[in-house]
């Protein structure tokens, strides 16, 4: 079961071929095995997990239906409160906080599910981060090359996932946070529409573009998991009171009607070549030739923490914190204008078209502790411009799926972006392009 699907997991445990204690002893033990390699998860759930597992055997024996992702293990991002344990958030200040009383909501739905928690997972400090690598835990490490990173911040779900420790991971994407990891490590990664799924009882990093969604190794994993976690929350205020639309009905119809565009201008500049082959091959499969042109909050969250403990911060978030917190008031007053003012343009996109192609990194997973890249022939700051692709699409809170185009020697994604509310669109299209051979998940050789 070490690369076995969720769906797959969730079919034998039902029908009881397999256990759901058997499938979570696995699961651990190959936690066991392979973190000390990856750095991936923080705190490993085990008693937990085990009387999660019990309970489902049980329920399965006594004849009552299991749930859609009976006996699936998964984990989380440090940053979601998990019942008896300091949500760490990546930082060090974080753990000598109070043990959480609750767990985070979609943790909550995920169990309701049917699947198990099994621990927390290794991030960016703060979720400011793209890198994957964390001053006070240690750097995740790609599974694919352990010399390279994951990606960040939720680098220790990217990880997991393509390590096949979880077959399930749930991130945060404030910029790119689900996006970059799921392109680093070849999987793939959903950021739902700003405020379709709740946040309830997770650690903030902007709230105005902070989304939490799922890392999963094919696109049916992707939906039954995030069909498991919709729906309204009124612990999350800007959680939306929208009917429940399961996706995974959607699946398998292909793409024919679907009007279909790249993005270009700014999406189309500063691309190393393996980015290039990724969208010419994807944008090929789906035969679109059309293009198309198309840190303040985060700081006010933390200045009390920057005034009273600044020696606990890692050095370089801490600094682009306090640019933040610089920031004139009259600048942000703009910003937040432009930004109504560019959704409306994007928003008059989608009157033409259904889906936006876009490339989800500008290169394949760089070095660990690697600083700069070479961007239109200029030395550059790595860490700033990973998240070049993914961040005008945060913005805005577009729902997208990034989908892992196998290349060689490190795979590398593509955005699949729709108007608000319409993941089922994106994630018809990824199952398409997964079920053409375009968009896969290769298991690394670990």
């Amino acid at each position: 079961m070490n690369w076995a699907s969720a769906s797959e997991i969730a079919r034998a445990v039902a029908a009881g071929e397999q256990s759901a204690v058997s499938v979570t002893d696995a699961a651990l033990a190959r936690i066991e095995r392979l973190n000390p390699k990856l750095n991936a998860f923080t705190d490993v759930t085990a008693e937990r997990a085990q009387a999660k597992a019990r309970v489902l055997d049980q329920t399965r024996q006594g004849g009552k239906p299991l749930g859609p992702l009976a006996g699936v293990p998964f984990a989380v991002k440090n940053l979601f409160d998990i019942e008896g344990l300091p949500t760490r958030a990546g930082s060090k200040i974080n753990r000598r906080h109070p043990k959480a009383g609750r767990d985070a909501t979609l943790i909550e739905r995920l169990e309701a599910a049917g699947a198990v928690l099994v621990g927390g997972l290794n991030m960016g400090e703060y979720a400011y981060d793209f890198t994957g690598e964390n001053v006070h835990d240690g750097p995740s490490r790609n599974p694919h090359d352990l010399s390279r990173m994951t990606g960040g911040s939720s680098g220790g779900s990217g990880g997991a996932v393509a390590g096949g420790l979880v077959p399930l991971a749930l991130g945060s994407d404030t910029n790119g946070s689900i996006r970059v990891p799921a392109s680093f490590c070849g999987i793939f990664g959903l950021k739902p529409t700003y405020g379709r799924l709740s946040r309830a009882r997770t650690f903030p990093f902007v709230a105005s573009l902070d989304h939490l969604g799922p890392l999963a190794r094919n696109v049916r994993d992707l939906t039954l998991s995030y069909d498991a976690m919709q729906g309204h929350d009124p612990d999350d205020p800007v959680c939306a009171d929208r009917p429940h639309e399961p996706a995974a009905s959607q699946l398998g119809r292909g793409t024919r009607g679907l009007r279909m565009a790249m993005a270009g201008g700014y999406f189309r500049k500063n691309l190393f070549g393996e980015a290039r082959q990724a969208m010419e091959r994807v944008a090929t499969a789906l035969g679109v030739d059309r293009e198309m042109i198309t840190a303040t909050e985060g700081a006010a969250l933390h200045l009390e923490r920057l005034r009273q403990q600044a020696r606990d911060f890692d050095p370089a978030v801490r600094d682009r914190l306090i640019a933040g917190a610089l920031v004139p008031a009259a600048m942000i007053t703009q910003a937040q204008q432009f930004r109504r003012w560019y959704r409306e343009r994007v928003l008059e996109l989608f009157r033409e078209v259904d889906v936006i192609l876009a490339p989800a990194t500008p290169c394949a997973a760089p070095a660990i502790g690697q600083q700069t890249f070479v961007l239109d022939g200029v030395e550059t700051p790595l860490r700033p411009n990973i998240g070049i692709h993914t961040q005008p699409i945060s913005f805005i809170g577009l729902p997208v799926v990034a989908v892992p185009v196998p290349l060689k020697p490190l795979p590398i994604a593509v955005q699949i972006i729709a108007a608000p509310w319409r993941e089922d669109v994106v994630l018809r299209v990824a199952d398409t392009l997964e079920q053409s051979g375009v968009a896969v998940a290769q298991q690394p050789g670990l």
